[in-house]
């Protein structure tokens, strides 16, 4: 009965947390306190179940950006974009794969903080709506996050359980890596994208040049990629190191800014910036995913996998991959790839087969299918978020008009790649 609870708990969360785009915080808030009073999650674990290490990087990352977009630099660069792209479409073309490109070497979630206020910026120049651009730069940092050993939390669990180092996710026993298929699934979109946004081809130009007023963030938030890029090589790292880095440059550009004259008001400006809801919606999505894993449903869909499976290697693979596509647009990708990881171990040995082939297509499936849906996956949550601050609520046909398409072209390429290289 817990289970059927669980599972029920469990669907009509999304189905109201999709339904319902305004009320996502209080949705998810209430649904964890209703795990926690079933004491399917206990109260004392918790604190434990929430990714801190994600929320203070969010935090963080957005105290750094808030001083960032007041420096004016984002509208420099969104002048250099439009300086080389010929129209709107091309815009949103430069922008999605810009975004991939960083989100292939940083935490997903902090690129979109970064990506995003361009975004906007470009937006506002054109006097465009900033909804269909910053879901696409969202949606990009999550397909890219797979790409390289420390662009995603699911490749760094992966290159820690195949013992994969960082230039293994490039080319490994002299075959091309999980890398290029990534990056084949990104070409695959740009038509997606070219499709969706053929109708806007406006010409772009620009009258006035901003002068930026201050170069200091923009040199903080160079030196959180570096320093992130740097941490991914620390060997057994406590799990809050991106998190305490995140909050740790913010705090420098706090204080410099408190120094400067007039900086107090930049400074509260900063913090108000902080997207509180977002950190409650996140915080509570992961106890609710947390509930499910200790119901045991996850473990279920596991051994499911298995029995569908049998011993047809290319059934197996296919499932793995279409199965993680589906199950991530809705549980978050990191239990899922942690409970996973042995499952297809154990696949691999029965059948005395190089796991290889199916460590990528878990980790294709797992990390694009958060694409899905708005709320599958973190950088969608932050996208969002971001928008609703300016004004924008983004309701599931908006997503889903870009997401849906934008992950079917990306997860097909990337499963014919890796079959084809590695099977």
């Amino acid at each position: 009965m817990l289970k059927i609870y669980a599972l029920a708990l469990f669907v009509v969360t999304y189905v109201l947390m999709i339904s319902l785009p305004k009320y996502r915080p209080w949705v998810a808030s209430g649904s964890a306190g209703l795990f926690l009073l079933s004491g399917i999650v206990p109260l004392g674990s918790a604190a434990g179940t929430i990714d801190w290490n994600v929320l203070m990087m969010l935090a963080g990352t957005m105290g750094t950006v808030s001083l960032f977009i007041d420096s004016k630099m984002p509208n420099r660069l969104a002048e250099g974009i439009l300086s080389v792209t010929p129209n709107v479409m091309w815009v949103v073309v430069a922008m999605s794969l810009f975004a991939g490109v960083v989100s292939a070497f940083i935490d997903n979630v902090a690129t979109v903080l970064m990506i995003a206020p361009v975004g906007l910026a470009i937006a506002k120049k054109l006097d465009i709506s900033p909804v269909a651009m910053i879901i696409s730069i969202a949606v990009s940092s999550n397909l890219q996050g797979a790409a390289t050993l420390v662009g995603d939390t699911t490749s760094i669990m992966l290159g820690g359980y195949a013992d994969m180092d960082f230039l293994d996710f490039f080319f490994m026993a002299g075959k091309p890596s999980i890398f290029w298929a990534v990056e084949l699934g990104a070409v695959a979109t740009i038509p997606v994208i070219m499709f969706l946004f053929r109708d806007q081809r406006e010409p772009v130009e620009i009258h006035d040049r901003t002068e930026v007023q201050d170069y200091f963030p923009t040199l903080l938030l160079l030196g959180t990629v570096v320093l992130l890029i740097a941490a991914s090589f620390i060997p057994d790292k406590p799990t809050v190191t991106n998190g305490i880095i995140c909050l740790a440059v913010f705090a420098v550009g706090a204080v410099r800014s408190l120094l400067k004259s007039g900086g107090a008001g930049t400074v509260k400006k900063a913090f108000s910036e902080i997207d509180y809801q977002t950190l409650l919606l996140l915080a509570g999505l992961f106890i609710v995913i947390a509930g499910v894993t200790n119901a045991g449903i996850i473990d279920d869909i596991s051994a499911l996998f298995v029995r569908l499976g049998g011993n047809n290697l290319f059934l197996l693979y296919t499932i793995i991959v279409w199965g993680s596509v589906i199950i991530s647009a809705f549980v978050d990708n990191i239990p899922y790839v942690a409970t996973m990881l042995p499952v297809v171990s154990s696949i691999a040995q029965s059948l005395g087969i190089d796991p290889t082939v199916l460590y990528f297509g878990l980790l294709t499936g797992a990390t694009l299918g958060g694409n899905l849906t708005p709320i599958g996956a973190s950088a969608n949550i932050a996208g969002i978020g971001i928008l609703r601050r300016e004004g924008y609520e983004v309701g599931g046909k908006d997503f889903f008009r870009i997401g849906v398409p934008f992950t079917l072209c990306a997860v097909t390429a990337g499963y014919l790649f890796c079959w084809l290289v590695w099977a």
